[in-house]
């Protein structure tokens, strides 16, 4: 840095807390609700959603074969095949916008395509049953179907632009693929590999199960209730094969890299939710954003609506589940149905704390593409959706 740019920056620090507007009330509660909905992330997701996560993209980066994710996910496999699987992900994994990232992060640092690998990054949180099944119920069948088949077409239809957009780069990046899938071999059995991955993904998926609303019975109220139960069984599992099947090294490679990942991306996330916090507040509280000043400006189904709509999910934090009920309020408040897809298809998908990690794995002009073309995509949806209900 030099001497005229530092001077710059000690001018710009001094300035701003010299006019630092502590005596507003609406400034000091959006500090507080910063500090409120980072201290909520960390309770309610960084030990249930973060570190299994980052547990299973650790395992991802040692004991998956680079050409295993080539086969499946690389330049070469087939696009049928990649998009199909990485397009209905989310199926499996109800996980939220920053948990996702590590696993994207471990599949694409292995070779996956960007196109598949963006699939899977979107696709991931945005096609989650359970969110689907509530949008239904609680929003209409109407914007629980909507969000089912715009969201798995849209995390394929990303992905193939960002391949397309990128193809020159991507091309360079896989030009030195030469492998044999035929006489690839795994560094152990599928009949252990499997077990050990679903085990991973099943804690993920039932530590973090959701209280079924307004049900006292049936499937998804028995998983609920029994949840710890069926955690811990797969928890003793995962010990029990550890234990047999793995030798110390490997153990050592895992949690390395383990928290190598944890390293790169907590920091920024934990950073994101605090801005995310300060401008929009938690769900019920007033950030520096009022939140009438927000449903004002998605009522209606017009392009503003639905684009600003976009904008907002796009830049806010939703946790699984979450966007429903604030959903619900909006749609009370005045939000049209057309907004409140959009809203839908750009919210889970994205988040300002999940643009800054993104940023630090694909680089600058790779997400900036993708973010317009969730938001432009939202928009476009919107719109259309909200001609054909309203």
């Amino acid at each position: 840095m030099k001497e005229w740019q530092k001077i710059l920056l000690i001018i710009a620090v001094f300035g701003g807390f010299y006019y630092l507007p502590i005596e507003n009330a609406s400034f000091t509660n959006a500090f507080f609700e910063a500090l409120a909905l980072t201290k909520w992330y960390a309770r309610e997701h960084v030990i249930l959603c973060l570190i299994p996560a980052f547990f299973i993209a650790g395992a991802i980066s040692v004991f998956v074969s680079k050409a295993s994710v080539l086969k499946y996910f690389g330049a070469r496999a087939s696009k049928v095949l990649s998009y199909g699987v990485a397009s209905v992900s989310g199926t499996i994994l109800a996980v939220c916008s920053c948990t996702i990232l590590p696993l994207f992060m471990g599949i694409y640092k292995r070779g996956a395509g960007l196109g598949p690998a963006i699939t899977f990054l979107y696709s991931g949180p945005a096609i989650n049953v359970l969110a689907i099944i509530l949008t239904a119920r609680i929003l209409g069948w109407e914007l629980g179907l909507a969000r089912a088949i715009g969201a798995v077409l849209f995390s394929i239809i990303i992905g193939l632009f960002m391949h397309l957009v990128f193809l020159k780069e991507e091309r360079k990046r896989h030009s030195t693929e030469d492998f044999d899938f035929s006489a690839t071999e795994e560094p152990r059995p599928l009949y252990k590999t499997i077990p050990y991955f679903f085990s991973m993904i099943a804690i993920l998926v039932f530590a973090n199960w959701g209280k079924p609303a307004g049900e006292s019975s049936g499937i998804w109220w028995f998983v609920y209730a029994h949840k710890w139960w069926i955690t811990a069984f797969f928890f003793t599992g995962l010990i029990f094969m550890l234990a047999k099947w793995f030798r110390k090294g490997e153990l050592m490679d895992w949690t390395q890299q383990t928290w190598v990942l944890a390293l790169q991306i907590l920091p920024l996330l934990l950073g994101g939710v605090l801005a995310a916090g300060f401008f929009l507040g938690r769900v019920g509280h007033e950030g520096i954003i009022p939140s009438h000043f927000v449903t004002s400006l998605v009522g209606g189904n017009s392009l503003f609506a639905n684009f600003f709509a976009s904008i907002v999910g796009a830049f806010m934090y939703f946790a699984t589940l979450t966007e429903v009920p604030i959903l619900q309020g909006l749609i009370g408040s005045g939000m049209g149905k057309g907004p409140a897809l959009a809203l839908l298809l750009a919210g889970p998908a994205l988040s300002l704390p999940s643009m800054l990690v993104i940023r630090k794995a694909i680089g600058t002009k790779k997400t900036s593409v993708f973010i317009s073309l969730v938001v432009v995509i939202a928009t476009i949806t919107g719109m259309t959706f909200g001609a054909i209900v309203e």
